[in-house]
């Protein structure tokens, strides 16, 4: 956003690359916080908010590059935008967060997890990666957000976007699922089948206050994982490649234990029967080894030399890695490539043709009953209405085309 000199108090701003696609009332949100909803609808309604020069309403898509023209009042006359203050970290949390770092670009910071620090913080969590992104605020840069998570106890490729523009860049793509992401895991046994997708609903398990999932397949969200068995120790155990094809809380550690195979060292899912004896680790053995997903193209919030490919590998961490060498699997048999084909992103004007024939495939079941309502009615013969139903309709006879009908009940 870049501010232009006011004309009799009335502000004129420039929309940013960051902010290209976002809703008006959105872009007051994030650039003038002071100016509330209600005092935007109104200077909406009243044709005071001007888009290059036309009038406007609080849920329109802004473009980068357009004059966005704003009435004086508000706010204080001397107050700007309220910007997100860094919260002070130690010498030694900034080199924590700096140590995670894999890999850097104009749009993303591409973290490795370590097993045992929390994404995001809660009521009993004071520790975790969002805690940690202050270290990544330069000047008045915003700071960095958080595009997905990973659970507490897994490791590996966890993506940081770098503007609030690339973070709305980044969530469409795992939403779309154009994003892939490989794990690798190490499960008790080994399956009968050496790759194949596990089809299970999922839904919070009652009684655990949202801490569990399980299988429902009545009322469960769907979700879909693929999995590949890469190498196994006999029956003892298997190292296993998994893509989730939803993103389900836990999916891939409620999947593998719903086929009998729980993760090494997940005692949630699994139970006593989760932990190998010897020398095997009682970490839970779940890593995001890769991620690959695109970058946002240029206008959406990132340089102008965006919409590369971002390919990131994150290395095993020591508990897993000494695992898989008691256990004699070579890390160098899997390339960790996704086991399913990538999914093209579709061009605007792709999106634009789904939407219309969905739109019209709509009013097409929608016109369906009025018409068959209309042609019963041409159907019926003239000047005899039609007789009440008295009571419950009779079930139909069944028998040969033609038939009498024998009085007999039907047979159930």
């Amino acid at each position: 956003m870049s501010a232009q000199a006011p004309s009799d108090n009335v502000r004129q701003f420039t929309v940013g690359a960051d902010d290209d696609g976002i809703r008006l009332d959105r872009w007051f949100k994030r650039n003038l916080p002071q100016v509330g909803f209600a005092t935007v609808s109104r200077w909406a309604r009243t044709g005071q908010i001007r888009v290059d020069g036309k009038r406007a309403k609080p849920e329109d898509r802004l473009a980068a590059g357009q004059v966005l023209r704003v009435p004086p009042g508000g706010d204080e006359p001397a107050r700007e935008a309220a910007k997100p203050r860094a919260r002070p970290l130690s010498p030694e949390q900034i080199a924590e967060a700096k140590d995670m770092v894999i890999r850097e670009t104009p749009s993303a910071i591409v973290l490795n997890k370590p097993p045992g620090l929390a994404t995001q913080g809660g009521s009993k969590t004071t520790k975790h990666v969002d805690g940690l992104l202050d270290a990544f605020v330069e000047g008045n840069a915003p700071r960095p957000r958080l595009v997905h998570r990973l659970d507490k106890d897994t490791s590996g490729v966890l993506l940081i976007a770098r503007t609030p523009g690339s973070a709305a860049s980044f969530s469409k793509r795992f939403a779309s699922r154009s994003a892939r992401k490989v794990y690798w895991a190490l499960v008790v046994g080994k399956p009968d089948l050496a790759e194949g997708v596990i089809d299970a609903p999922l839904a919070k398990q009652p009684g655990t206050g949202g801490e569990k999932m399980h299988i429902d397949e009545e009322n469960g969200a769907a979700a879909k994982t693929r999995y590949r068995v890469v190498d196994s120790a006999g029956q003892r155990a298997a190292w296993v490649e998994l893509e989730p094809l939803t993103g389900r809380t836990h999916q891939l550690r409620v999947h593998m234990a719903a086929i009998g195979h729980p993760i090494v060292g997940d005692g949630k899912y699994g139970g006593p029967d989760a932990f190998l004896t010897g020398a095997v680790s009682r970490k839970m053995h779940l890593h995001a080894r890769r991620l690959i997903i695109s970058e946002p193209k240029a206008g959406e919030g990132t340089a102008k030399n965006g919409g590369g490919k971002l390919d990131v590998t994150a290395e095993l961490p020591p508990h897993f890695a000494a695992s898989m060498e008691v256990l004699g699997f070579d890390p160098a048999m899997s390339d960790a490539s996704p086991l399913r084909e990538e999914v093209p992103e579709k061009t605007a004007e792709e999106k634009k043709q789904a939407a219309r024939r969905h739109f019209k495939q709509a009013r097409k079941e929608e016109r369906a009953p009025r018409r068959a309502r209309g042609g019963a009615k041409a159907g019926k013969a003239p000047g005899k209405p039609n007789p009440k139903p008295n009571g419950k309709p009779k079930p139909a006879a069944k028998g040969k085309p033609g038939a009498k009908p024998s009085g007999r009940k039907p047979v159930r």
